[in-house]
């Protein structure tokens, strides 16, 4: 009788005991992780995100892995501040105006007649006289700001198209949360409705609200075509994007990790706003393509608007003296560019 071959069979057994040894090792991870939310997504608040993780991976050799959660996948806006400061979420991106709940100073960036335009805002907050203190205004709170740049301006959409300044009169728009916002739609003959993002498109297709205030790359995004179909423009107000980071998390890290995490959001300012510079000279065009249109109001409405809006800044501040100084600050910073 031969003998048997028990070669193959030998074979078979190392890789299944290779195999459960693997099983049962536990894989190399980041020392720590940081969740990073956005209520937006494929946009430049959300691309900043990316930006950021993949730079500060590299930069922290693996140490902080990145998570990215666009579209309030870790709840609403008010709900993802609230983790920031108990430190259950560790970094987040809005516009400037949803943290005024944290901070008041930081509804200075709604104010109307403040930035001519998109670069105008990003100039000025890039500006190094203004830049670190910007980011460092929410420090105190618990959120220490990781990067702040324009991401564009804040149009209007409504079911009843505004096509005149007497459009606006009697209508219910959304609007970010700021005392500006509230005090701006006043002035227009509207009426304010401060709602996290999560909520517009339902409370426009209910009749909550007429229409809402935000940026076209909201628009588009979220197929809001489905229920409005005209953008109007005006440039009254500009949209300036805050990323900050939990302080809990931040003071948990050791003193290299911390100067990497706080640089690598200073570093991707500029690279992100040169991504935005290209990607928002596509969006007209996708929203026509949608099916949407877009209009400026005519050009003496726009006038009697800018003379309407320009005091609301003061008259807003003129009580809140930490307020009105940043307001201050502010426009002394963009009277330079």
């Amino acid at each position: 009788m031969t003998r048997m071959d028990h070669r193959p069979v030998c074979r078979l057994a190392t890789c299944v005991a290779a195999l459960a040894f693997a099983m049962l090792t536990p894989a190399v991870s980041a020392e720590f992780t940081m969740k990073f939310g956005t209520a937006t997504f494929n946009d430049t608040q959300h691309q900043y995100i990316k930006f950021y993780k993949e730079a500060l991976e590299k930069a922290s050799n693996g140490r902080i892995e990145v998570g990215i959660y666009p579209r309030s996948e870790l709840g609403p806006i008010p709900r993802m501040i609230d983790g920031l400061q108990l430190g259950t979420i560790e970094a987040f991106i809005a516009p400037t105006d949803f943290y005024v709940g944290v901070d008041p100073r930081f509804g200075v960036y709604s104010t109307p007649m403040l930035f001519r335009d998109k670069d105008h805002s990003t100039a000025t907050v890039f500006d190094p006289t203004l830049n670190e203190y910007a980011l460092d205004v929410g420090t105190v709170k618990g959120i220490p700001g990781l990067a702040i740049f324009g991401t564009g301006s804040s149009n209007y959409a409504a079911k009843n198209p505004i096509l005149r300044l007497s459009d606006f009169s009697g209508k219910k728009l959304r609007v970010n949360a700021t005392a500006m916002e509230r005090e701006k739609m006043r002035r227009l003959g509207a009426t304010a409705v401060p709602l996290p993002l999560n909520e517009v498109l339902p409370s426009l297709q209910r009749g909550v609200i007429d229409g809402t205030m935000s940026g076209t790359a909201i628009f588009v995004a979220f197929k809001f075509n489905d229920v409005v179909k005209t953008i109007t423009v005006t440039n009254d107000t500009m949209l300036v994007s805050l990323a900050v980071v939990s302080k809990v998390w931040l003071d948990k890290l050791p003193p290299d990790l911390r100067k990497i995490v706080l640089d690598t959001g200073r570093a991707m300012q500029v690279k992100t706003h040169e991504w935005e510079k290209e990607f928002s000279k596509g969006l007209d065009k996708t929203w026509v393509e949608m099916g949407g249109q877009i209009r400026p109001l005519p050009p003496e409405d726009l006038a009697k608007m800018a003379e309407l809006l320009k005091s609301v800044g003061d008259d807003v501040t003129k009580d809140q003296p930490a307020v009105q100084e940043m307001l201050k600050r502010v426009r002394a910073v963009a009277a330079k560019h």
